[in-house]
């Protein structure tokens, strides 16, 4: 049995009277949670209020989605801000990673014939180049998209040619990259997730890779997958009944989308701001049964191959040790405070 650490009354009195989550607009444990409002009441009782960072307004600087400087802050996100962060030497630890398919393809202009990774060889590939953001994660999913096509055929970014291509004050998700291809500057583009699925009928871009379709996983590596569960490790350290508890929630979460398809789609269709053919097209069928975070080696050892890329391409000042960053006891214990299953009557 784990039992709650033995606090003084100072360190009862320094419990946080907010805690923070952020997520990104993709399928997340927190962002079921948040929906039916269970991470609010887990901590009401404390006195202690659950705030989401996308609604903070000016009470948060919504940098610290990519900074994680805020140390009440749970954040469920893209694993190339949480590598940078932590590369960066911020104080944080992996406590959950998810394994969600989020159709990642690339597109190519109408009618140019272009089909399969192969195919790529020589090709220019769209490489957007976003300079307001503290770290530019849409390019390195691009970057890794492509590589991850260009390998699965055999070949490396050295076998195409990558074109810069200014994003900067365009409006939506990979506008400026397929307008790049629309303008023929750009033979192929890299988009992931239900906003490109709408963006890329509305161009009329063709599939030339579908990478959800790739045998090897790792061949599929890139910004959501795997994605991180990450938190502060003064909350850690400090109240780590706070951060299991706020697991668990998750992990509660996970459970009652794995049952409920529709509710997880309409979920969806608010977190990602697509309409239903959108969050359809990106999201196989089953994503509503793939919620749960696990610390498994598999899971560890592909966030490696991609801490590793990331830093040989220039993203992460620092490499990041996975297993290191890593810590599986809050998910552990949160695992025990879950109820046990109902046994049916005799």
């Amino acid at each position: 049995m784990t039992h709650a650490p033995i606090r003084t009354k100072a360190a009862a009195e320094a419990v946080p009277d907010t805690l923070w989550f952020t997520r990104c607009p993709v399928p997340t444990a927190t962002g079921i949670a948040a929906d039916r409002r269970w991470l609010a009441a887990e901590f009401a009782p404390d006195g202690i209020t659950v705030r989401s960072l996308q609604d903070a307004g000016r009470d948060a600087d919504p940098q610290t989605h990519y900074t994680h400087v805020l140390p009440g802050l749970f954040r469920e996100g893209g694993n190339v801000p949480a590598l940078w962060a932590r590369s960066r030497g911020e104080e944080t630890r992996l406590v959950g990673l998810t394994w969600i398919e989020e159709r990642q393809t690339v597109l190519v202009a109408p009618g140019s014939g272009v089909r399969g990774a192969a195919a790529l060889r020589g090709l220019r590939l769209a490489l957007p180049h976003h300079h307001r953001l503290a770290i530019d994660f849409w390019r390195a999913m691009a970057l890794r998209g492509f590589e991850g096509a260009l390998a699965s055929a055999g070949l490396g970014l050295d076998d195409a040619v990558l074109v810069d291509v200014p994003a900067d004050g365009h409006t939506g998700q990979w506008a400026a990259e397929l307008a790049a291809l629309r303008r023929g500057d750009v033979d192929a583009v890299y988009v992931k997730g239900a906003l490109s699925v709408e963006a890329a009928r509305r161009v009329g871009a063709e599939v030339a890779v579908e990478l959800d379709e790739l045998p090897d996983r790792a061949h599929r590596v890139n910004n959501g997958t795997p994605r991180p569960v990450t938190v502060h490790r003064s909350l850690l350290d400090d109240h780590p009944d706070l951060v299991d508890r706020f697991l668990a929630v998750l992990l509660r979460a996970a459970d009652w989308a794995a049952d409920r398809p529709d509710d997880v789609a309409r979920i969806l269709g608010a977190e990602t701001g697509a309409g239903a053919e959108g969050v359809a097209g990106a999201y196989r069928p089953g994503t509503h049964r793939t919620l749960h975070p696990d610390l498994s080696e598999d899971r560890l050892a592909l966030l490696g191959r991609q801490s590793a890329a990331l830093h040989a391409h220039g993203f992460l000042p620092e490499p990041v040790d996975v297993r290191d960053w890593a810590d599986p006891e809050p998910l552990r214990r949160a695992r025990l405070l879950q109820p046990a299953p109902s046994r049916p009557a005799s």
